[in-house]
């Protein structure tokens, strides 16, 4: 019995120690599971290794579905999931641990500093890194080196602007897309509102108000572009409140002029003032404007291609041509006092001869040209006197023979008969060169008081808007132009009346040499009024 019951408990001893093992494993293994949880890897970071692990294939196809799930359920607002809330603070320290700045804050400071002028600074923000991992691919390699020539080589708005739109054609992140997109559609609906909204404007209508921060550019610098002759600065003039007004049409709004966006609004294109010096003022202005004044060793003299280089003898060339190679803009004047077409009637005695005036032919210089214009921009006016005709040794021509007309002989006769000529003969054009837009700008006038240029006229005023400061009338001051461009697609660029406005803005009886003389109540001080055609032309294109 005492074996029995010692081998009993033998067995029963057995069974406890077994079960006390057991037991002592699942505690163990319990514990070990709880202690254990903090460094198990969460969904979150099987994703991100996922990504570091991807292949070169899928980085630069983008068709990875767990990267682009991972991007959407980061970016979606409404997400409530919590290991993403988490892995996107780790993915914002792993971003600041490597200090890299990824395609897209790139862009945001080079936007911010090219757009410097008035341009939107809306700021790029939750940038999701498509990989932490220290390995860069291709792809990335490639934008990075493109995103820093551009911002070495302080390109254009529009060059980063091409750059986003090529990165996003390339498949990048959704989030990128997210932030370029409403910047192109902001920049779409602008330029479609201002092109429905301003359709009917009559910008010729409208008063001139004050704006310190013009003028546009110095009247002291510009020596690249503007002649000595026109800016006043250099003159011993001494009251410049003519450079502090603007020009504000009626019931619409003209975008503010900066060479950015004159140049990526004509990138590609070509701009042509033809007409007589008036033009030229505009065209120096212009060159004045887009480049602030400032020295540009960049833009190239193109004026062989058009044949515009001083011919041996002359003062000077027919005209000039200047290319901005970081849009390939150009811009040029052709000098036309009449926008005839003339030609020396006895070649052989090129320095007595008179000229053929053909008052119904344009210029062949416009014939021959027309087809590499994106703008063009005539004037005429000042030359159609008979002194002026007598001067340069201009015949009436009509139809290729002499003119027999009386009617056409008279000097306004004949200017109207040319205004429309040309008009009618450029509208014809427009069907052949869709992309062309044609504008006959009108008269400027001028402001001769108590005689005329040769009789002792001047224009000694200096207080501006003495004569008033608001244009109301909705008929152009200038109806034999207006005339020429009823019924065509040629638009009328109406600066007449408002520097009509205008009188104190003359170069009057200041020049370099200070010497006494005739007064120019004609042309204008640059920088001043003819600044103000080129606004308004910015804001028709």
């Amino acid at each position: 019995m005492k074996g029995g019951i010692q081998g009993l408990k033998v067995s029963q001893v057995s069974f406890i120690l077994v079960g006390l093992v057991c037991v002592t494993v699942l505690i163990l293994a319990w514990t070990k599971t709880t202690l254990l949880t903090p460094f198990i890897p969460t969904q979150g970071r099987s994703l991100q290794l996922d990504l570091d692990e991807a292949g070169p294939k899928e980085l630069l196809d983008g068709d990875s579905n767990s990267t682009q799930t991972q991007k959407k359920q980061v970016n979606s607002p409404g997400s409530s999931e919590t290991p993403l809330a988490v892995d996107r603070g780790n993915i914002e320290n792993v971003t600041t641990t490597h200090k890299e700045e990824t395609p897209s804050s790139v862009i945001e400071r080079t936007g911010s500093d090219e757009f410097s002028e008035g341009k939107n600074r809306s700021k790029q923000t939750e940038i999701v890194p498509e990989s932490s991992s220290t390995v860069e691919s291709p792809i990335k390699r490639e934008q990075r080196g493109n995103l820093s020539d551009t911002t070495g080589n302080k390109e254009t708005p529009s060059t980063v602007e091409r750059l986003g739109s090529q990165e996003l054609s390339r498949g990048q992140n959704k989030s990128e897309k997210a932030e370029f997109v409403p910047e192109v559609i902001k920049e779409q609906t602008r330029n479609l509102s201002a092109a429905t909204g301003n359709k009917d404007c009559n910008y010729a209508k409208g008063k001139w108000v004050i704006d310190e921060s013009l003028p546009l550019y110095s009247g002291f610098g510009c020596k690249q572009w503007l002649s000595s002759m026109w800016a006043c600065r250099l003159t011993q003039r001494t009251d410049f409140e003519y450079e502090k007004l603007r020009w504000q049409p009626k019931d619409c709004k003209m975008d503010a002029f900066t060479g950015a966006n004159f140049l990526r609004r004509m990138k590609d294109k070509t701009l042509a003032f033809i007409g007589d010096s008036l033009g030229r003022q505009q065209f120096q202005s212009l060159m004045c404007m887009v480049t602030g004044g400032e020295e540009r060793h960049d833009v190239l003299d193109v004026g062989y291609e058009y044949g515009l280089v001083k011919a041996r003898g002359a003062v000077r060339p027919d005209g000039w041509a200047y290319r901005f190679p970081i849009t390939n803009t150009t811009i040029l004047y052709y000098w036309s006092a009449s926008l005839c077409d003339l030609e020396p009637i006895d070649p052989s005695n090129p320095k007595t001869t008179d000229f053929a005036m053909h008052l119904d032919r344009p210029p062949a210089f416009l014939r021959t040209f027309l087809p590499r214009f994106n703008v063009l921009v005539l004037n005429t006016g000042h030359h159609w006197n008979r002194g002026k005709l007598q001067a340069n040794r201009w015949v009436m021509y009509v139809n290729g023979v002499p003119n027999t007309n009386r009617k056409i002989a008279d000097i306004f006769g004949a200017r109207n008969l040319t205004v429309h000529s040309i008009a009618k003969w450029v509208n014809e054009q427009l069907p052949l060169y869709p992309g062309l837009k044609a504008f006959l700008r009108t008269m400027s006038p001028r402001h001769f008081f108590n005689g005329d240029w040769n009789t002792g006229g001047t224009c000694d005023n200096t207080t501006p808007l003495s004569g008033g400061k608001e244009v109301v009338e909705d008929d152009s001051s200038d109806p034999l132009t207006a005339g020429a461009v009823s019924g065509t697609s040629v638009e009328l660029l109406d600066i007449t009346a408002l520097s009509q406005l205008r009188d104190e803005g003359h170069i009057s009886r200041y020049s370099i040499k200070a010497t006494p003389g005739m007064q120019d109540c004609l042309h204008w001080c640059l920088p001043g009024i003819p600044d103000t055609w080129n606004e308004v032309l910015f804001a028709r294109l």
